[in-house]
């Protein structure tokens, strides 16, 4: 009896391993590559850069079947890409967006917009590709406080 109890157990804690590594491989495999892009410059090559970016990061994961998501946040002067009336990317990011859905988002920050439009005395219409969020600089906070890689798409 002790015999069959011990091959019992050896049997439950073997399964229960090989359970447990059955999921941790689940649990690699299903794990979501996530970056944060700043834009805060009106250059326009900053701009087509941290498009780059965002298309080489996800492409580079979609070839190895892997999960990625890339988040490109545009506050100060920056906001001109993802403005309708001053984007000189708007077809890129058209083109990307429509590609990478659910992949790339892209955020215009309210305080940005709040200041433009007292500048400007009109309203500022964004890209419908992107949303607006509260405060840009707070956006990337949340996101890197979320485990978010980061990087700045300022050119020097």
């Amino acid at each position: 009896m002790k015999k069959t109890t011990r091959t019992g157990i050896a049997l439950s804690c073997f399964l229960v391993a090989a359970a447990a590594n059955g999921m941790t491989a689940q649990a690699r495999d299903s794990k979501v590559h996530r970056l944060a892009i700043q834009v805060s410059s009106a250059n326009p090559g900053v701009m087509q850069l941290a498009l780059n970016n965002a298309e080489n990061v996800l492409t580079y994961y979609a070839d190895r079947q892997e999960k990625a998501r890339v988040e490109i946040v545009a506050f100060g002067p920056g906001l001109n890409m993802l403005r309708v009336s001053t984007s000189p990317v708007k077809n890129e990011i058209k083109s990307l967006f429509e590609q990478n859905m659910g992949d790339l988002r892209f955020s215009a920050c309210h305080n940005t917009i709040e200041k433009v439009e007292k500048q400007i005395g009109h309203p500022v219409h964004i890209l419908p590709q992107a949303k607006v969020v509260p405060g840009g600089v707070v956006r990337l906070m949340t996101l890197e406080g979320r485990g978010w890689a980061y990087i700045d798409a300022t050119v020097k």
